[in-house]
């Protein structure tokens, strides 16, 4: 399970009425980053049939079933800080992580 947060939430739905796209946030994991893997984030355009989904206030969170088992049990946030705001993964399958967070290694 995935779980995504109520800020992370309010603030997915904030970005989709902006946009005028469905309140779904599409978390994937690619090859890369300085760490060896790395989160992308977008909006969701619509559903694959295998995807994962979360939902927390009525906004979705979507998983494609090969990043699933890089993130199984993680909790999507969104923070906002001193340094600047952005959506974070606490991911407890990562051995390892960059300085920014946004890539990983397992």
């Amino acid at each position: 399970m995935i779980e995504l947060s109520e800020a992370a939430a309010r603030r997915v739905r904030a970005i989709a009425e902006r946009q005028g796209k469905v309140p779904a946030l599409r978390l994937s994991v690619e090859g890369g980053g300085c760490a060896g893997f790395q989160y992308r984030f977008a909006l969701a355009e619509d559903r694959a049939a295998d995807d994962h989904v979360s939902e927390t206030d009525g906004v979705a969170l979507l998983i494609d079933p090969v990043s699933l088992p890089l993130i199984e049990g993680a909790v999507v946030d969104y923070v906002e800080n001193l340094g600047g705001a952005s959506f974070q993964v606490r991911n407890p399958n990562a051995a390892s992580s960059c300085g920014c967070g946004t890539s990983f290694s397992v």
